[in-house]
């Protein structure tokens, strides 16, 4: 490798290893060998492996929550509640659950991990009183569709595209239905 890797080189490294090998695999010496540099490279962007961690956390929470909303957000062309169920239900899930995995083991995923549900509760929570639901109402019908979906993102294999729409569209009508 010729050209000089940036911390987001590393970071985007981490988080495929993550996703593919799991928090144990986010180590320096094997990461360096893996992208072809030397470990000094890694010690040039973080102080330790704590802050690459935190780096990869941070990046996670950027992927799995803020891009998507801000997404979602900026698309005024459909329901937005329909598009944010397509969106993480057809998602790849390896990496969530290698974070929520780490988050097991470690104080600091754990956090991180705390900190995405929350943040993604209130979006979902908000989402649904702009449909007009009371914050009640709300509030319980974005946790149950939030755990529908980390049941979804922690279970077997994916399900056939034709079945998982049929199942969209039950959540959603389930999730959107006026209360009475």
């Amino acid at each position: 490798m010729t050209e000089q890797l940036s911390a987001d080189d590393w970071t985007r490294e981490g988080l495929k290893v993550l996703a593919k090998r799991g928090f144990t695999a986010l180590k320096a010496d094997p990461l360096a060998k893996a992208m072809g540099v030397s470990r000094g490279s890694f010690y040039w962007h973080f102080a330790d492996l704590a802050a690459f961690h935190a780096a990869i956390l941070k990046s996670w929470r950027d992927i799995a929550a803020e891009q998507i909303i801000a997404d979602i957000e900026a698309d005024r062309s459909g329901d937005p509640l329909r598009a944010l169920l397509r969106r993480t239900f057809n998602a790849k899930l390896d990496l969530e659950r290698a974070v929520r995995n780490w988050a097991a083991f470690d104080p600091a995923a754990q956090a991180a991990v705390r900190a995405i549900d929350r943040r993604r509760l209130d979006y979902i929570e908000d989402m649904l009183a702009r449909r007009g639901l009371a914050q009640a109402t709300a509030q319980a019908r974005a946790q149950i569709l939030y755990w529908t979906f980390l049941g979804f993102a922690l279970s077997g294999p994916a399900l056939p595209a034709t079945r998982l729409e049929v199942l969209l569209d039950e959540i959603s009508s389930m999730v959107s239905e006026s209360a009475g």
